[in-house]
C-alpha cells in the first residue's frame, strides 16, 4: 500500500473487476469512503459495507458483472486516475468536462466536498479532479 489512497482504491477495484472477483477489499479511509459512497449511488458497484479485523476498518465491496448471451461475464468498471500526487489537475466550474457524453462521471475534490462532476456544475465550484469512471 501506498500513501495515495485513490490510487490504491482504483486499482483494488481495477484489478478485482479484470480477475472477476464478487468483492474487493479495502483499506478504510475518509477519502475512500467519499469515493465509494459515489460509487454506490451512481450504481457503479452493487453494495459496500465497513468491516473492522484485527483493530483495523476496511470497506468490503460488492461489483457488479454482466453476463452475455454466451454466459460469459464482462467486467463493468473502467477507472482512470487523474490527479496524482506529482502533478494535481484542477478545473473551474465552467471548465468541467463530460465524461463520454454524460454516460460516465468525474469525481472532484472541492470546497463542498468529495462530488461528482454534475453536481459541481449545479452548485458552480471547481476542484481537483480525482478520478474518471465509465
Amino acid at each position: 500500500m501506498s500513501k495515495d489512497t485513490i490510487s490504491d482504491l482504483l486499482t483494488s477495484i481495477r484489478n478485482a473487476d479484470m480477475a472477476k472477483k464478487e468483492t474487493v477489499r479495502i483499506e478504510f479511509t475518509n477519502i475512500a469512503e467519499n469515493v465509494v459512497k459515489i460509487l454506490l449511488r451512481e450504481g457503479f458497484i452493487k453494495n459496500a459495507r465497513k468491516h473492522r479485523e484485527n483493530n483495523k476498518s476496511f470497506l468490503v465491496l460488492t461489483l457488479f458483472y454482466r453476463r452475455n448471451r454466451g454466459g460469459t461475464t464482462r467486467t463493468f468498471l473502467n477507472l482512470k486516475q487523474v490527479s496524482r500526487p506529482g502533478r494535481r489537475i484542477y478545473s473551474k466550474s465552467h471548465q468541467i468536462p463530460r465524461i463520454l457524453g454524460g454516460v460516465g462521471i468525474a469525481i472532484l475534490s472541492t470546497s463542498r466536498g468529495i462530488i461528482t462532476d454534475r453536481e459541481a456544475r449545479i452548485e458552480g465550484v471547481g476542484g481537483e479532479f480525482l478520478c474518471y469512471i465509465w
